[in-house]
């Protein structure tokens, strides 16, 4: 099986590298194109993938072919990919808001999944929400999702609707942890902590309260409750939260996201 990604940005790297650490590919059997002349002289100093900066070279004999660019570099792209693709290639987009059906048409391709990762896949710990078009089998599916996890989990979709959706929810969502972590940092600040100190006490906060959460099935609501005591700091704080409608908030903006994602799907 060979694999080429296209595309030497975050999430094109990302995926270069999981991959690359896996057993699931051998010596030569991944491939990297990109266009950025500083880019492949970097990644020439990589032994676990080969670069190429013309299509024509790795392209027609890519069983699948991640496309992790820019979405609005895909017209030109997929006019110079279109006469060098064939009918049994799998296209696994990481583009958000592009279509399968714009993939299809504009590209000529047939066997399409489209993607969604998250920041986190950077350090193995990301999320992947994936859907395929008709033409993709059970067996390829399986291919395809094995590659995916090399970067952490990846869950199945029957919907595109899904894919938008999850563009709102894990998609954007690290940005919005980090937004409340920098809110946090801000404050711990203003208190007198040292930039250090504010640094371990919200990170760790953070990661101990993903974990409890993660290794119990108890609801994040529960948990509140059991941190908060009536009268208590922590229920001032979510007193004062609630007072400002924070959580509608939140999901307002993961919304906005989703709806956004919808519109860029519609613009391509």
């Amino acid at each position: 099986m060979k694999v080429l990604v296209i595309g030497a940005g975050n999430m094109g790297l990302t995926y270069s590298e999981g991959m690359a650490a896996s057993s699931l590919l051998g010596k030569h059997n991944l491939k990297i194109y990109d266009t950025d002349p500083k880019k492949i002289t970097r990644l020439n100093k990589e032994p676990h993938f080969d670069v190429y900066d013309n299509l024509e070279d790795c392209l027609p004999i890519a069983d699948i072919v991640f496309l992790a660019v820019k979405p609005y570099h895909i017209e030109d792209l997929f006019k110079t990919m279109a006469s060098q693709i064939n009918d049994q290639q799998i296209f696994v987009s990481l583009m958000a808001g592009v279509t399968i059906d714009t993939i299809k048409t504009q590209l000529g391709a047939t066997k399409v999944v489209r993607a969604m990762p998250n920041l986190p896949a950077k350090v193995g710990k990301g999320v992947t929400s994936y859907t395929e078009s008709p033409e993709v089998s059970k067996v390829e599916l399986i291919m395809v999702r094995n590659l995916l996890d090399t970067t952490g989990t990846s869950i199945h979709v029957d919907t595109e609707n899904f894919i938008d959706a999850s563009t709102g929810i894990s998609g954007s969502g690290p940005a919005y942890v980090f937004y409340f972590m920098q809110s946090m940092l801000d404050a711990a600040l203003k208190m007198g902590f040292s930039a250090y100190d504010s640094k371990v006490l919200v990170s760790n906060t953070f990661e101990g309260a993903i974990e409890l959460f993660n290794q119990s099935d108890i609801s994040p609501e529960t948990w509140i409750n059991r941190v908060a005591s009536k009268g208590g700091t922590t229920q001032a704080a979510i007193d004062s939260m609630d007072d400002n409608n924070v959580k509608q908030l939140i999901e307002d903006a993961a919304y906005a996201a989703f709806d956004r994602a919808i519109e860029l799907g519609k613009e391509k």
